[in-house]
């Protein structure tokens, strides 16, 4: 498997499964989330805890494009809040959850098919609010989601993203190594499943129908905004309510930033 269409190809089967299974991220809300977002209480998510409410402001007209946030979750809440959506998302299982729940509870918003990197569907200007939860992971490259984002923001426009701190990446995958309390640092940063990943290791996640994964550099992940015309207003760190990894314990490894398109 290369970076190109099997790995899109591979990754978006992995996210109809988690859909197709309603899992975590693939949970549409429920009709009083709905009902309360109309009233002018709701709150969304680029990391486990709520986003405080300052980031977004109120978000009643403004056209904001939820990218990768499919799952009938986050464009949903922001619709019922008055927003105009528009969901973007690699997998058409995680935009059904977001038209199902469009469907049920009368909101209306847009979901568009495709890839992160390319925003082609999408003219300059278009929007006044990028809201990007933890997701750019799923792609080896993520400076043009960067670039992208900038190009289809109008001028003073929000990027709101989140990322997992690239030192989650880097750790052994090992059990034993765990239960002893022990991290033996093995992959450098950038990471890769697909060039990284022992062959055994790579084959059996790919067998188990899992996504691939990416481990960005923090030059890529803060500086990369910055390099595509981006002033970083907030940051936030965020822990992981329910470690998967013994790292997870001794620090926040949820960033998420907002930044304001300039020029």
């Amino acid at each position: 498997m290369n970076h190109g269409q099997a790995l899109i190809d591979h990754n978006r089967a992995a996210w109809d499964r988690q859909a197709s299974e309603v899992r975590e991220w693939s949970r549409p809300v429920d009709a009083e989330t709905i009902a309360a977002a109309r009233e002018g209480r709701w709150q969304v998510h680029l990391t486990p805890r709520a986003l405080p409410l300052d980031w977004l402001g109120d978000v009643r007209g403004r056209r904001i494009l939820c990218l990768a946030s499919a799952g009938g979750q986050q464009a949903p809440v922001l619709a019922a809040a008055g927003a105009e959506v528009t969901v973007f998302d690699l997998s058409d299982g995680q935009l059904a959850q977001d038209r199902a729940v469009a469907d049920r509870d009368g909101l209306s918003l847009r979901t568009v098919q495709g890839d992160m990197r390319d925003l082609q569907a999408f003219a300059s200007d278009s929007f006044d609010v990028v809201f990007h939860p933890i997701s750019n992971l799923y792609v080896p490259d993520v400076r043009p989601v960067w670039a992208e984002c900038r190009r289809v923001l109008a001028r003073d426009g929000l990027l709101m993203a989140s990322f997992y701190n690239p030192v989650v990446f880097v750790a052994a995958r090992d059990a034993q190594l765990s239960e002893q309390g022990l991290i033996r640092p093995q992959y450098a940063i950038p990471y890769s499943d697909l060039e990284d990943l022992e062959p055994a290791a790579r084959e059996a996640k790919l067998a188990r129908g899992e996504a691939l994964t990416f481990g960005h550099s923090l030059g890529d992940l803060i500086a990369g905004q910055l390099d595509a015309g981006f002033v970083i207003d907030r940051f936030m760190e965020d822990w992981q309510p329910q470690p998967r990894f013994l790292i997870d314990r001794y620090l926040p490894t949820f960033l998420a930033t907002r930044a304001r398109r300039i020029g």
